[in-house]
């Protein structure tokens, strides 16, 4: 999840020299085909998410080797499950970006993208990786629109100590976001087709600038004006007790949209934001594509835990029974956003 302030000087700190080995003896499970019927388990989720959250991965900070490692992963996942690619190599989407040196070696990271002018930022030119698939709709009125379900797959890599471990592995934020829509993606492509088209993206760079969701708008694999809703999933792997507990979660911006009044019509056990001074409406990808006019919000169920943004944010932590629910809970929403009415904002609502 973005910081109200993003100090790139802390996230993109070099290998320090107490930084614990990357190659521990248990490798990252491969990628297996996910049976019909049984997209949603937790077997499965644990499998996902240790994967992405080994240290192999190394933070999965943007535009590393790590990050890379993490996207080929998640696009396997992605072909295993059966999706159409829909990056410019395969599942993969190339991000370009352009790094800029500062202070104390730290490195700033801007888009690649021409100005008005058509001039390009400068900088050292350097490649980040969305991972794109698609289930497309069926219905000749509605498959011409577009939901887009995400979550960021970067974290903020390897940077200062903890009790002699340096590898920021974000379990739960955001490998529990990107496990959730894996297991969305299975569980609809298992169901009947979806009405609308329904693209499924792990997104770059959301720690330092929603760099990945900037430039898919930019660069989307349809037209964004066919976007009619869009769900970002950010930190759903631990309960939070404001929400109601284990198998609850929240949604960002409930009551700016008929996303809100879809889940309380239908029983979701997805409740309000209890925390609106946190803003988090305004603090993950969704806002990129609100800001465009498109219905998008974050569902969440971080409770404000203190492993945000340390070592310490590791899979032993996660509550693998609440993170299953809650993608359960996901996917009826997410089949209700391909089939059902249109989202609209309330009037005010529309940031």
């Amino acid at each position: 999840m973005l910081p109200e302030r993003v100090v790139l000087c802390a996230l993109l700190l070099p290998l320090l020299a107490g930084c614990r080995a990357v190659a521990p003896a248990a490798a990252p499970a491969a990628p297996v085909r996910v049976p019909p019927g049984a997209s949603i388990t937790e077997a499965n989720v644990r499998r996902q998410l240790g994967a992405l959250a080994h240290d192999s991965m190394e933070g999965r900070r943007t535009a590393t080797a790590g990050e890379r490692a993490a996207a080929r992963f998640i696009a396997a996942e992605m072909r295993a499950i059966g999706l159409e690619p829909a990056g410019d190599s395969g599942y993969i989407q190339r991000v370009g970006l352009m790094a800029l040196s500062g202070p104390n070696g730290a490195v700033r990271l801007r888009l690649g993208l021409p100005d008005s002018a058509g001039r390009l930022p400068s900088g050292e030119p350097r490649t980040a990786w969305n991972v794109l698939g698609v289930i497309r709709g069926t219905d000749a009125e509605l498959a011409g629109e577009v939901v887009v379900v995400g979550a960021h797959f970067d974290h903020v890599g390897i940077g200062r100590a903890e009790q002699g471990d340096s590898i920021y592995n974000g379990a739960d934020d955001d490998a529990s976001g990107v496990v959730a829509t894996l297991g969305i993606a299975g569980a609809l492509r298992d169901g009947p087709p979806p009405r609308r088209t329904v693209v499924f993206a792990a997104f770059t760079g959301e720690e330092v600038g929603l760099l990945g969701t900037r430039w898919y708008i930019a660069r989307p694999p349809f037209p964004i004006e066919r976007t009619v809703a869009n769900l970002q999933i950010e930190m759903i792997g631990r309960p939070d007790s404001l929400a109601g507990g284990r198998g609850r979660a929240w949604l960002t911006g409930y009551e700016r949209s008929t996303m809100g009044d879809i889940l309380k019509t239908s029983g979701s056990p997805i409740v309000p934001d209890p925390r609106p001074d946190q803003n988090f409406f305004m603090r993950s990808d969704n806002i990129a594509f609100a800001r465009l006019g498109i219905p998008a919000h974050t569902l969440s169920s971080f409770g404000l835990h203190g492993d945000y943004h340390r070592p310490t944010d590791e899979v032993e932590l996660v509550d693998f029974a609440h993170l299953t629910a809650v993608i359960r809970a996901a996917a009826d929403m997410v089949r209700q956003l391909a089939d059902g009415p249109r989202p609209e904002w309330h009037p005010g609502g529309r940031p």
